[in-house]
């Protein structure tokens, strides 16, 4: 049987050490979700606004984001403001302000397709019934909002956690890097360790982000009915 290299995940303390990575990324994701969410969600309802400004502003951020690289940005936040403001920025708050610009934008534009995606007679149903504005949209467009949008917002929540793997290049000692350490204390005494220790983070990603997944999937087949 080939050497798998998955001795080396239970030397010493290196299952611990890789757990408490993963506890980095996933403390970095959900603040960065907590605060982009809400943040999203006032974007996004600007972004239906006939103000064509206000329009022209949020399209050219959501277009700069959806360009430019998540890990460009790491390191213009990380690198580049350090630089120019003469301040000095941990990489786990770099990536939290890296990761709330991204998922403000891609929450922003989520929103905004659910707002327009609630037929126009939906608002005309509430007008007749004697409704007023902040009525139909308490009563009648946001709960319709809400149903489209969770589950969709969960999907993101995982792509936050996942592309957290990236913070390794700025520094912050999340499971991949962990990993990396590792390899490199292992790699005379176990050269096939690489394949063991990327697998386990491969586990790890996938039992932190499986769960949200099904839930995703579970409200989306249960709202659809």
């Amino acid at each position: 049987m080939p050497d798998l290299g998955l001795e080396v995940l239970f030397k010493g303390t290196n299952m611990l050490r890789l757990l408490g990575g993963l506890g980095v990324a996933l403390k970095i994701s959900l603040i960065a979700v907590a605060i982009s969410i809400p943040l999203g969600i006032l974007l996004g309802s600007l972004m239906t606004w006939k103000n064509p400004v206000a329009r022209a502003i949020l399209r050219l951020y959501l277009e700069t984001v959806r360009i430019m690289p998540q890990l460009v940005l790491l390191f213009l936040v990380y690198f580049g403001t350090t630089r120019w403001f003469g301040w000095n920025l941990s990489g786990e708050l770099a990536s939290i302000i890296v990761f709330v610009f991204w998922g403000a934008a891609e929450m922003s534009d989520l929103v905004r397709g659910a707002l327009i995606s609630i037929p126009r007679h939906q608002y005309e149903s509430a007008e007749v019934l004697g409704l007023n504005k902040v009525q139909t949209y308490v009563f009648v467009i946001i709960p319709q909002t809400v149903r489209r949008l969770i589950p969709l917002s969960i999907n993101l929540i995982t792509r936050m956690i996942k592309t957290t793997s990236l913070i390794l290049m700025i520094g912050v000692i999340e499971a991949m890097k962990v990993g990396q350490q590792i390899i490199e204390a292992n790699r005379m005494s176990s050269p096939n360790a690489a394949f063991g220790i990327y697998l386990a983070v491969f586990f790890l990603y996938f039992i932190a982000c499986w769960p949200i997944s099904l839930l995703a999937g579970y409200l989306e087949r249960r709202w659809k009915n």
